[in-house]
């Protein structure tokens, strides 16, 4: 290993080593596997429970797995679930109360153990992602003290993007396809398959990764490796399938409130949810209590909630938002938007999920050109009306 830069070159069986290392070390790991038609994150006991020969082909509401010849592990793109389905998980119990014969009542929050993460195969854009989640739920004035609970010392095992899928759009946001220095990472791979062999390029980003890696069946990394790892991850820069606007985003949808264009996605939108289950930032939840039978016992549970929820926004008397046109138009205004003035950043890495997953096929970067194509028509107009004023 090049001890004063922190890179080596892993073979498949140092990555097998790095998966058993982390157990050891009382990590749960958790990294992409192929089950079910798609590649989801589960925990993994050896590199042999990567989706290696396994690709993915999405377009918009559309994914398939699709087997690689060569055998690659991380060529595929990111499946429904994200890194949020462990740091901030579906459902979470809060607290529970018991009354007694006398009538008194025990109120006992819940602490289960927190597991150790080691997150294997995190892609670009969820580092960018898993650093909103930080700033939203851990950094403000109401901290979730089981998300921070769960995010401290977690293991961030980054794999830069070398295949882009049809639905990324990674760059025109910043948040990829290279894991910049500053992401967050603990290590970074980069898989590289070329005549000499099949192999990953690696960086470590933190004091701890370097231990980590110091400890694995590497060899000291070569400047062919580091050259083909880099020319890959610039490849998939230059071909993404989706971009958004090059305009300032924020100022678009501040802008573009009353735009005809919401009238043409409500028509089409089904108010699933699906788009903000698959973002890796969408952070809303409710709670909800429970009892038994006999009322003496109750729990009150955390859950993800979505502003396409008829009830996500109701008051006395009924819901805000009751059409999907507005409930459509508060995601996206949100997600692109108002979210600088809540948290100095835009909701939105480019991950191409909410495309991918989206039962209709509606693309957020296509939304985001018409409206950006209504505005610029509007403001023509007017242009052109004063400029024949007397």
């Amino acid at each position: 290993m090049d001890r004063a830069l922190g890179t080596a070159v892993l073979d498949r069986g140092g990555l097998d080593c790095l998966i058993k290392t982390l157990a050891a070390h009382g990590r749960t790991v958790i990294g992409p596997t192929a089950r079910d038609g798609a590649v989801v994150l589960s925990q993994v006991s050896s590199a042999d429970d990567l989706p290696f020969g396994w690709g993915s082909e999405v377009e918009a509401g559309r994914y398939r797995l699709v087997p690689r010849a060569d055998g690659a592990a991380f060529a595929h793109t990111s499946g429904p679930q994200s890194w949020k389905n462990f740091l901030h998980p579906q459902r979470e119990k809060l607290w529970s109360t018991d009354r007694a014969a006398d009538g008194s009542l025990t109120v006992s929050e819940d602490r289960p153990p927190r597991p150790s993460y080691a997150f294997l195969g995190v892609r670009p854009c969820d580092l960018r992602a898993i650093a909103i989640q930080d700033r939203v739920l851990a950094a403000g004035r109401y901290e979730d003290n089981g998300y921070r609970q769960r995010r401290n010392g977690a293991f961030l095992i980054a794999a830069e993007c070398t295949v882009p899928g049809s639905t990324c759009f990674c760059v025109s946001m910043g948040s990829g396809p290279a894991a910049d220095q500053d992401a967050g990472y603990d290590l970074a791979l980069t898989e590289v398959i070329d005549p000499a062999g099949h192999r990953f390029f690696v960086r470590a980003g933190t004091e701890e990764g370097s231990k980590i890696l110091a400890q694995l069946p590497c060899r000291d990394a070569d400047s062919v490796t580091e050259a083909t790892a880099g020319t890959l991850v610039d490849q998939a820069r230059d071909h993404m399938g989706r971009a958004m606007p090059a305009v300032n985003l924020q100022t678009l949808m501040g802008e573009s409130l009353d735009a005809a264009r919401w009238d043409d996605v409500a028509d089409r939108c089904l108010t699933c949810g699906n788009c903000t289950m698959v973002c890796p930032t969408c952070f809303c939840t409710t709670t909800e209590e429970v009892t038994d039978l006999t009322g003496d016992h109750a729990e009150r549970w955390q859950r993800w909630d979505s502003c396409f929820d008829l009830d996500f926004s109701h008051v006395h008397g009924g819901p805000v938002r009751s059409s999907p046109r507005s409930r459509y138009r508060q995601w996206l205004t949100h997600k692109l938007g108002t979210w600088h003035e809540q948290f100095e950043s835009t909701g939105c890495v480019g991950c191409g999920r909410c495309v991918t997953w989206c039962p209709v096929g509606i693309d957020i970067t296509e939304e985001a050109t018409a409206l950006h194509d209504e505005l610029a028509a509007r403001l023509s107009r007017e242009h052109k009306h004063e400029g024949t004023q007397p």
